[in-house]
């Protein structure tokens, strides 16, 4: 291209039309500007436009019905779509419809231009994605879950394998199974295995199935679970439990496509889409020669991390809600939060994320006498009276105390169902990270007495630092 580009920008806010021309004619383009699609369509018409750029909601059409209409018109020009309807559902549809990118209200100005420099760069178009699902499982229109909404709608129409990062209870199989549903292999099995929840040595016979006669007990041939997933997608979670020696067959698997079952000898083609999780540090797994190296990057291939409950907020209550119109269509009475309810359950920590909440709107829903849940319902189910207990003594039968006060009410979260094995790991990594960052502030820094006022030497402490994710030079005040 010769000259400058010129953008098409369609969008009934003149203030947001104002700042994106304003924007891109700084970044050296021409822009043209229009409120509706009739207007967008006769820019269009008249051959104009190098990229285009429209909202969702237009006065006289929805902007993305009009991206078929639009590449009809022009094929290979490039469409980003602006939408305050920040759902995953809307993100996939503009992937669908054959949108270059998707970015969520508000956006950042830079992250436009970098787009409309990516969609200038780019040629040619992307196969025809999945319808989607109207009732998504995913729900959120926090920052955070916009990020993750992107990521999925570009990964969906390939076959990359996926790495899902986050702490227990975020919902990574749910992601994991949005990707799958949404994919061109949605119609064959999706397949989930928990790495933590299988015995060591039975992890290769589930993974690749073995023979009759293959170890004492087996009394006839068995799929493993790269069979029974032929042609779909295998799910392999807490991927950071897995031994290293089932680490090595998984990765020959992934490098040239082929296995064989334990006792077997016929070589079988494994064509299935791999995406892993963990809550795990991979990397401080690798130092500490837990972990291959060369499958953590066969895995990594699109890193996606999700949010925390408590880094997304402002989604808190829409899925509070969402869960007790779920547990009333499965029979429990139907009830609501009142304003102090909504407000506490934004401020709790959750360190059980996204399930604790589900589990304890169920409950409430169950035992809340009434149709109205408030705030001391909340404070009751999450254990927190409503008078401030005493500080425990800084002792050791006072810290041990404590702790198993907060272990007892994390437990309690999960009812009968008990969390993700690994809990041990879990707990030490919450009591060495605060333990390391305060004894870091009480020395100003100076590791050397950090690790002496912790009883461990100078390359043990670096080494937790690493493993734990704590800035040594980070303050704290």
């Amino acid at each position: 291209m010769t000259g400058p580009a010129t953008i098409l920008v369609a969008d009934d806010d003149a203030a947001i039309r104002t700042v994106v021309r304003q924007a891109l004619t700084r970044a050296g383009h021409i822009v043209r500007t229009t409120e509706t699609a009739a207007g967008l369509w006769k820019l269009i018409d008249d051959g104009q436009g190098d990229c285009v750029i429209t909202d969702v909601i237009l006065p006289d059409a929805n902007g993305l019905e009009a991206i078929p209409r639009i590449l009809a018109r022009r094929p290979g020009l490039p469409v980003i779509v602006m939408s305050a309807q920040n759902t995953l559902s809307t993100a996939v549809r503009a992937t669908e419809q054959g949108a270059f990118d998707y970015l969520p209200k508000p956006f950042d100005i830079d992250e436009l231009a970098r787009a409309v420099a990516s969609a200038l760069a780019a040629s040619g178009t992307t196969d025809e994605p999945p319808p989607v699902p109207e009732d998504m499982p995913l729900i959120g229109r926090s920052p955070a879950m916009q990020e993750v909404y992107r990521i999925i709608a570009r990964v969906v129409p390939t076959a990359l394998t996926v790495m899902i990062l986050g702490e227990s209870g975020t919902g990574k199989e749910l992601v994991a199974q949005a990707i799958h549903d949404l994919g061109p292999r949605r119609s064959a099995p999706f397949v989930a295995i928990n790495m933590g929840a299988i015995p060591r040595e039975l992890i290769e016979s589930e993974l690749f199935g073995h023979e009759r006669g293959a170890f004492t007990g087996a009394a006839g041939r068995t799929a493993g679970r790269f069979e029974q997933a032929q042609g779909g997608t295998l799910f392999l979670d807490e991927i950071g439990d897995m031994p290293l020696e089932a680490q090595t067959r998984l990765l020959r698997v992934l490098q040239s496509g082929e296995y064989t079952t334990v006792g077997g000898s016929r070589v079988q083609r494994a064509d299935v889409r791999v995406i892993a999780a963990t809550h795990k540090d991979l990397r401080g797994a690798i130092d500490a020669g837990e972990f291959r190296e060369d499958l953590f990057y066969r895995l990594n291939v699109i890193p996606l991390r999700l949010p925390p409950l408590r880094a997304r907020r402002d989604d808190i209550p829409a899925l509070a809600r969402h869960f007790l119109d779920r547990a009333a269509a499965e029979g429990l009475p139907r009830k609501v939060l009142d304003a102090g309810a909504v407000d506490a359950v934004q401020r709790h920590d959750w360190p059980g994320n996204v399930r604790e909440l589900e589990n304890l709107m169920r409950r409430l829903a169950a035992l809340t006498r009434g149709d109205t849940i408030d705030a001391a319902a909340i404070a009751d189910g999450l254990g927190e009276p409503g008078r401030v207990a005493a500080a425990p003594s800084v002792t050791a039968d006072g810290l041990a105390a404590s702790v198993e006060l907060h272990l007892a009410r994390y437990l309690e979260v999960f009812g009968e169902d008990l969390p993700p094995d690994g809990m041990y790991e879990r707990v030490l990594a919450e009591i060495e990270r605060p333990l390391l960052r305060l004894s870091l502030a009480a020395t100003r820094g100076n590791q050397i007495r950090a690790a002496r006022l912790l009883g461990i030497n100078r390359n043990t402490l670096r080494k937790k630092l690493t493993q734990r994710g704590v800035d040594p030079t980070a303050r704290t005040d």
